[in-house]
């Protein structure tokens, strides 16, 4: 059974080969964004952060804690704007939130005193489809995670993993034009952490759409991606661009890391991004570099 996807869709994009053909083309273009702080001093987040996530494409980004990725993908979500440089989605600028966002967090963000099915329901309605509609398809949507004859239940009565699917259908029963995902499963435990990203893989080879995936486990962007982009401590930039060339399907995401293949590609990008952590340690801990 398939029980996570990821849906990120905008209509008449040039695609790559397997995209779907709602896909588009994500690209941050010299972007920067700085912040005042209490002390009104200016502070740099990100600077000239340029890469590229391709139709039917699934990117990871990965850099030392601080070093801006969540911050780049408030830009795309059009959550915030960026002081300098440009955003865009299929060819077009991001000015405010971005119209078809769905955004996926560590912690979920699932109403305690609503029921697991008025959860999912929720987004349909805020659109203007009426009760029956919105839970007729949410209750399609719980089937897909998995979690038929859960609907009633409460978010306090699930265990972490299940909470994470509701996430997942709730994110994915409006057909998001993008889906970002900020450490979906940082805050699983291994084994759980391992079937949620297997099954994410299983239904996102299916559909082919856009992912952007935020992770500190480089592992997990190696296992899951097909483009892995590593930032510096910050002021974040990007540094280097891999391009994962395991083929698909993928199958199991523990055993494609036993791959010689992998191995290689995981060194590859830990040379990169061991230098990055080491100096945002050595920052954050008053020690010389």
């Amino acid at each position: 059974m398939t029980w996570v996807t990821s849906l990120l869709s905008v209509a008449a994009m040039s695609l790559t080969h397997g995209a779907s053909p709602h896909s588009a083309r994500v690209e941050l273009n010299g972007v920067s964004k700085r912040f005042l702080t209490p002390s009104g001093d200016v502070f740099t987040a990100i600077q000239d952060v340029t890469f590229a996530v391709e139709p039917g494409q699934f990117c990871a980004l990965v850099g030392p804690t601080g070093c801006g990725k969540s911050t780049s993908l408030s830009l795309v979500s059009g959550l915030d704007k960026p002081s300098s440089g440009t955003v865009s989605v299929g060819g077009t600028a991001v000015d405010g939130i971005a119209d078809g966002v769905s955004f996926m967090f560590q912690t979920d963000a699932l109403l305690p005193w609503k029921s697991v099915l008025a959860n999912v329901a929720l987004g349909p309605i805020f659109r203007g489809a009426s009760k029956r509609e919105a839970q007729a398809s949410a209750r399609d949507w719980l089937r897909r995670v998995g979690l038929a004859g859960f609907e009633d239940r409460y978010p306090h009565q699930l265990s972490g993993g299940m909470r994470k699917r509701v996430a997942m259908a709730a994110a994915l029963i409006n057909e998001p034009r993008i889906l970002i995902m900020d450490e979906p499963f940082g805050a699983l435990d291994v084994q759980t952490k391992a079937i949620m990203s297997n099954e994410l893989l299983a239904l996102w080879e299916q559909v082919r759409c856009s992912v952007i995936f935020i992770t500190h486990d480089l592992d997990e962007a190696v296992a899951l991606a097909d483009r892995v982009v590593v930032m510096t401590s910050s002021p974040g930039t990007v540094k280097d661009i891999y391009d994962i060339d395991l083929p698909r399907p993928r199958g199991d995401v523990q055993e494609i890391r036993f791959q010689p293949r992998f191995v290689e590609l995981q060194r590859q990008i830990w040379r990169s991004l061991r230098d990055e952590v080491e100096r945002a340690y050595a920052a954050t801990a008053g020690v010389p570099a």
